[in-house]
């Protein structure tokens, strides 16, 4: 049975600094494509970057706006950090603990792509507070 895979569209001002950023810096391959759109992989999840003539402007923080991926591996959350500081992809927010010591202790980094979209990359100690721990009522940081 194949896995069910997460599809995310969002719009970039320029194709082929698109795929420089997801293909050669993020790793990943590149699927179909028009003048308009490309379809990427991202760990086996379709993202499509749609060109759009609209101005991109960044958002104000992390909030409310970001896509990403939590790792259930440590050392692949950490091999993405690596390769994006190897590749000098623009860090939002340099890798870091969230929560430490607590059962939602978790590692964070965001990226941005050419076009201000904000991208978070995370790994959970433990695996309940992806979805649970409802007890606790933390979620991201304040300042974002």
């Amino acid at each position: 049975m194949e896995p069910i895979r997460f599809h995310l569209a969002f719009p970039v001002a320029d194709i082929p600094l698109t795929k420089t950023f997801y293909g050669e810096g993020l790793g990943c391959e590149i699927g179909r494509e028009s003048p308009a759109s490309v379809i990427l992989n991202l760990y086996g999840h379709q993202l499509v970057a749609h060109l759009t003539h609209e101005e991109l402007t960044p958002q104000r923080g992390i909030y409310p706006r970001h896509f990403g991926l939590i790792f259930s591996d440590q050392a692949d959350w950490e091999s993405l950090a690596a390769r994006a500081q190897v590749r000098e992809l623009p860090f939002y927010q340099e890798p870091r603990w969230r929560f430490v010591g607590s059962p939602l202790e978790h590692g964070t980094f965001f990226l941005q792509d050419p076009f201000y979209n904000l991208l978070e990359f995370k790994y959970y100690r433990h695996a309940s507070a992806i979805f649970g721990e409802r007890e606790l009522a933390l979620i991201g940081d304040r300042e974002g």
